[in-house]
């Protein structure tokens, strides 16, 4: 007499095997494609509140939900305002993704001037930050600017050398457009000298520094460090 052992509990193995896979993968994507996403910081051009090696997190649900593929919006809820400080495709390669300080909206009239801004007539008010508040005072002058009441940042001016643009130029903002500039005023390279921002190009509000270093290491580049690190940054608030 022989005996045949039933297989119990066999039939869903491969089904389980691939949802265990793929289910991490797929909720990793959509995390990543339609909630936050992280950057890292390449440039000066947004000295002093966003420093080289910065790696930043972007909530890409401010405005809208975007597709996982291309640009444009699946659906927007919402606009940017003056002051977000924003992440996009950059208009002459959509490859690269710039970050900049967002200044004016469709229609504004933006006037800038020795790195000074006003909007529609109205001047972005400047206050000298305190003397020592920056090594580097020698070269550079640090102000708060305020677009409104209820927010300011710091920006960054030459001291000695001649500003990046000191005649006054004025730009009409296109429809379905924005302008865009970096707070490290004279060095950086924005919608002063390229344009505007098509809104189907932005990818999401910058809204925190999770880690901070000095340098990355030579093999990884995007990754920080561990002793050169800028602990007093992390967790810190992007304004």
């Amino acid at each position: 007499m022989s005996f045949i052992k039933k297989k119990i509990g066999k039939q869903g193995t491969w089904p389980q095997a691939l949802l265990t896979f793929f289910l991490p993968l797929v909720l990793v994507f959509l995390f990543r494609w339609f909630l936050f996403e992280p950057f890292v910081i390449p440039s000066e051009s947004m000295v002093p509140n966003l420093l080289i090696h910065d790696h930043i997190i972007v909530k890409k649900f401010s405005y809208g939900f975007k597709p996982p593929l291309g640009d444009g919006w699946l659906w927007k809820f919402q606009d940017p305002k003056r002051g977000d400080v924003v992440v996009f495709r950059f208009p002459e390669n959509r490859d690269i993704f710039f970050i900049k300080r967002l200044i004016g909206l469709p229609g504004d009239e933006i006037t800038v001037q020795n790195g000074q801004i006003a909007v529609n007539g109205q001047p972005w008010s400047l206050a000298p930050l305190e003397a020592g508040s920056y090594l580097d005072e020698d070269i550079f002058n640090y102000y708060h600017e305020s677009s409104s009441a209820e927010k300011s940042h710091i920006i960054r001016l030459f001291t000695k050398y001649e500003h990046i643009m000191p005649g006054e130029k004025k730009f009409t903002v296109a429809p379905h457009s924005y302008f865009v500039m970096g707070d490290n005023r004279d060095q950086s390279h924005d919608s002063r000298f390229w344009g505007f921002v098509d809104e189907d190009l932005l990818v999401g509000k910058a809204s925190l520094i999770w880690m901070s270093c000095e340098e990355t290491l030579i093999s990884a580049p995007f990754i920080c460090d561990p002793l050169r690190l800028r602990s007093h940054r992390f967790f810190k608030t992007i304004e």
